[in-house]
């Protein structure tokens, strides 16, 4: 675990705070040897140097984006595409019930080949 990281995640609000740390086990689990740092003031996830995965925390939310996703479909009201498609992501607000083994599912396709 990168202290800088801590450090922007002991920042967020107590629930942000449960969201983000649920987030980095999640991914630390479902990501063999991912690499994690402060990258562009926001947790970075990486894989053999590529990106796998962003936490960024706003005042109403918590965003989970993952990379290389062109292959996963978005979900109305869940799961939302950035850019070209290439990038999804998923915004969690206070008291929202968050299904981490849909993510890590995502997650797992999206890094399988990196």
């Amino acid at each position: 675990m990168n202290d800088d990281v801590t450090q922007y995640i002991n920042k967020t609000q107590p629930w942000q705070i449960d969201v983000c740390e649920k987030l980095r086990a999640m991914i630390d689990e479902t990501v063999p040897g991912v690499e994690e740092r402060l990258l562009y003031g926001k947790p970075h996830y990486l894989k053999n140097g590529h990106y796998a995965a962003v936490i960024a925390v706003a005042k109403s939310k918590v965003s989970f984006m993952v990379f290389n996703a062109t292959d996963i479909p978005e979900v109305k009201g869940f799961l939302r595409s950035m850019g070209n498609g290439e990038r999804k992501t998923v915004d969690i607000t206070e008291g929202q019930d968050v299904d981490y083994g849909t993510l890590a599912g995502f997650l797992g396709k999206t890094t399988a080949a990196l």
